[in-house]
């Protein structure tokens, strides 16, 4: 189930979402013109690599939760670098591959605009980035001795799919189930999604630790859903754009 698009116009531009997925565009680009050897013969060229600049900006659980991280892992020491929570922010805007990149920018890109439309641009901002910290810490503390460094954008989309499956359940999503585009609301496309993240847990368990977080999208998309209401309190709801009909 792929989304593509959402039948959810919106008031204005959306400069935040637009200016997130440049960021995180830019800042993958600036991290693949780094060299990225299978082996490292010195920490200087493990530092000056692509997994030097994902473990240095990555938030590493043990790190975070108690600072007792072992001294003698590479990441550990690259990681040490940067101030023990400046992770859980950084870590927003540094992704593993294009895949990675290219899936977590079309959601943001789909359900990010409206979000940002309703909390507006002050607003929307904070929202995202809570809720990305709120996502790690709840991966963290599901594996929290892991030396494994977190990264990319998921946790933060998943809380605004939170916040949009409250605010817009029933938008329709331009969706590809199989190989066949539908139109579904947004409830059932977004539950669907948050319906995976367990299916994948449950087969991480069977199988062992794998390369993704999925916890860290359950915990953003519960985020998202709590917050959105809270954050929303004194803003007043404007009228939605009429559409023209020919």
């Amino acid at each position: 189930m792929l989304p593509l698009k959402d039948d959810n116009p919106t008031r204005r531009f959306p400069v935040l979402t637009v200016a997130l997925i440049a960021l995180s565009i830019l800042l993958f680009a600036y991290q693949s013109t780094k060299p990225n050897p299978q082996t490292f013969e010195t920490l200087a060229e493990f530092n000056a690599s692509q997994s030097g600049m994902v473990c240095e900006f990555g938030v590493v659980p043990d790190r975070v939760l108690d600072g007792q991280a072992p001294r003698d892992d590479a990441c550990v020491l690259r990681n040490r670098d940067q101030g023990r929570f400046t992770g859980l922010v950084t870590h927003q805007f540094i992704h593993g591959g294009w895949f990675h990149l290219f899936g977590n920018m079309l959601f943001l890109w789909i359900f990010g605009n409206n979000v940002e439309d309703r909390l507006g641009r002050i607003r929307f901002l904070p929202f995202y980035l809570l809720c990305g910290i709120l996502a790690a810490l709840g991966q963290a503390l599901t594996n929290p001795d892991s030396a494994i460094p977190l990264i990319g954008a998921s946790g933060a989309i998943s809380g605004v799919l939170g916040a949009y499956f409250v605010l817009f359940p029933r938008a329709r999503i331009l969706t590809i189930v199989g190989i066949v585009p539908v139109r579904l609301p947004a409830w059932i496309v977004l539950g669907a999604y948050i319906a995976l993240q367990f299916l994948y847990i449950g087969g991480q368990s069977q199988e062992g630790e794998g390369g993704v977080a999925y916890w860290a999208h359950v915990y953003g998309f519960i985020a998202g859903a709590a917050l959105i209401i809270p954050v929303l309190a004194g803003r007043r709801r404007r009228e939605r754009p009429r559409e023209l009909r020919l």
